[in-house]
């Protein structure tokens, strides 16, 4: 039962209090950055690994996309399980074929400080339904993922 409301106190709805988190005054309006939104990053492979292996990796991890790591282990870009099939049911495969020498979005990638509106939007423009989470150095710290 709720308790009643003194005539010196108005009626207002509860609001969550903000999480540790969320940084006042974004310019998206939420506080919200990519980094309090992302998932974790999933199986990381190296760039140079065969297409076929990769393919493998990604059915028995049994996940949508893996992200790549350059030499330095930097973030490098990410790959479906559809880009991966695509390639391999095409006349040019070859099994000497290299995650590298595919065709995929290079970056720029989603820093973990940029507001998630913002985010989002830049997602949304590059017709994206996920892009690496990355820190200053380039290294992938999660995946965002748009919600349809």
């Amino acid at each position: 039962m709720a308790r009643p409301v003194r005539p010196d106190e108005e009626e207002k709805p509860l609001t969550p209090f903000p999480s540790r988190t969320q940084q006042a005054g974004s310019p998206a309006g939420t506080g919200l950055t990519a980094r309090d939104a992302m998932h974790a990053p999933g199986p990381q492979v190296d760039d140079h690994m065969a297409v076929d292996v990769a393919l493998s990796v990604l059915i028995g991890a049994r996940v949508a996309h893996l992200l790549l790591r350059d030499e330095d282990g930097r973030c490098a870009g990410l790959v479906t399980r559809a880009q991966l099939t695509a390639h391999r049911g095409g006349s040019w495969y070859s099994d000497r074929t290299r995650l590298r020498d595919l065709p995929l979005d290079r970056g720029p990638f989603t820093s973990s400080r940029a507001a998630l509106g913002e985010a989002e939007a830049a997602m949304r423009v590059r017709t994206l339904d996920v892009s690496p989470v990355i820190d200053e150095h380039g290294y992938a710290l999660g995946v965002l993922a748009l919600t349809p």
